[in-house]
């Protein structure tokens, strides 16, 4: 609303007509005189003050919208600024983004981009120009996340950050876990219920940082840095909550990235939902779909390792079979094969021993007696084996088959042998 000297009003739509009649020059002079400012030539003001008149009245008028339109002509200057077009079919505007207002733009855009800005409608003074000073800035779809996006991916492939090779096991049954997240947050709540339910004994440590908003990526980094100083961790969750793009766009900032990767023991990255994927992720030894699943995958419960255990226990026991059968086999072998070569020997041991049996028996006295002989002995037991042995009246023994009988010499006569 613009107000006359005379009192009279005049609405914005009025504005042109006014400027367009012939009248208005006239009409100016005759309510405010020629002294007034611009009213004459004597009172013409300068280009300076024009254009930072017109500044204060367009950017008074504006308050700060959303406006759609065609990138074009994008220009990155050397201070840092980014210069452009918004177009549509008819019209075009010209835009600015000061440097300081780049944090809440994920990437530069490109030319024939489609896109969205929150700005400020006003007057470039210097030079007499409309221009609409940028604040935030959406593209149709993702392209501008995407892009910026893509583009770090890249630079930390090309750096040998996503290879799976660099990918580090997790320790079987750790006593320190550190974890990277907000204090408050319901990541902390989700680990925490999860490690009290499977291994109560383990210590878990909260490093504190902001999730979301501009001062994420730097507190994150600090939290990393505080771990790593302290070393006494040895596995490092880095988790938050489901959320928007925007929510989850710390954990795609390349400082963080490369503090994760750059961490000096194993590491999760449990970043929103199972859908989302962030660079941690991609960096991290382990990607967990949510904060439960990283503390599941972190540690062993207990059950777990009772059956762990008890399949170890089957596996050594197959293990010591396995190693056992041949040598069994061979042992048994070798001991059928002795029994075999014992049964034989003995056999022929036993025929051998049967064949002397038989003839020690055959010279044995005792068979002697068995045909009818008989053996004398002295009363001391000497045995009489010849006829000078016996004296008359001499008492001796007689050795029978089935006894002894006791006698005494009558007589003794003496053969003499043959041929003496």
């Amino acid at each position: 609303m613009r107000r006359r000297a005379s009192g009279a009003s005049v609405s914005l739509g009025d504005a042109p007509s006014l400027f367009d009649s012939s009248l208005a020059a006239e009409s100016l002079l005759e309510d405010a005189g020629e002294i007034f400012p611009g009213a004459s030539p004597r009172s013409a003001i300068a280009v300076s003050t024009l254009t930072q008149t017109a500044k204060d009245v367009v950017e008074g008028a504006f308050i700060p919208l959303w406006v759609r339109g065609e990138i074009t002509d994008f220009k990155s200057h050397r201070n840092g600024h980014w210069y452009f077009g918004l177009r549509d079919l008819t019209s075009q505007l010209r835009c600015v983004v000061w440097s300081r207002d780049q944090s809440g733009i994920p990437a530069p855009p490109d030319d024939g981009m489609q896109v969205t800005a929150l700005g400020q409608l006003g007057v470039y003074a210097a030079r007499g120009e409309m221009q609409f000073t940028i604040k935030r800035m959406e593209a149709e779809g993702d392209g501008l996340w995407r892009k910026a996006l893509e583009a770090t991916r890249a630079t930390l492939e090309a750096d040998g950050l996503l290879a799976p090779g660099r990918k580090r096991a997790l320790p079987r049954h750790p006593r320190h876990i550190a974890i990277v997240t907000s204090g408050s947050g319901a990541a902390l709540r989700d680990v925490i219920a999860v490690l009290r339910r499977r291994a109560p004994g383990v210590e878990l440590i909260v490093a504190h940082a902001a999730v979301q908003g501009e001062s994420a990526p730097r507190e994150l980094c600090a939290a990393l840095d505080r771990i790593a100083r302290w070393g006494g961790a040895e596995l490092v969750i880095i988790a938050r909550g489901g959320g928007s793009r925007e929510d989850l766009w710390a954990f795609n900032n390349e400082g963080v990235a490369r503090a994760v990767a750059g961490c000096p023991v194993p590491t999760i990255s449990a970043v929103g939902h199972e859908v989302d994927i962030s660079l941690c992720d991609l960096v991290a030894d382990l990607r967990a779909a949510t904060p439960s699943a990283a503390a599941e995958a972190a540690v062993t419960s207990r059950e777990e390792i009772r059956l762990a255990i008890q399949s170890f226990r089957r596996r050594l026991i197959q293990a010591v079979d396995d190693r056992l059968y041949e040598p069994k086999a061979r042992a048994a072998s070798a001991a059928h094969s002795l029994a075999a070569a014992t049964t034989d020997h003995l056999r022929s041991r036993g025929e051998r021993l049967g064949a002397l049996s038989g003839r020690l028996h055959a010279l044995s006295p005792l068979a002697t007696l068995e045909r009818g002989y008989a053996v004398a002995r002295d009363t001391e037991g000497r045995t009489l084996a010849s006829a000078s042995d016996f004296a008359p009246n001499m008492a001796f023994t007689l050795r029978l088959r089935d006894g002894e009988v006791g006698a005494a010499a009558r007589e003794v006569h003496p053969i003499a042998e043959p041929g003496a």
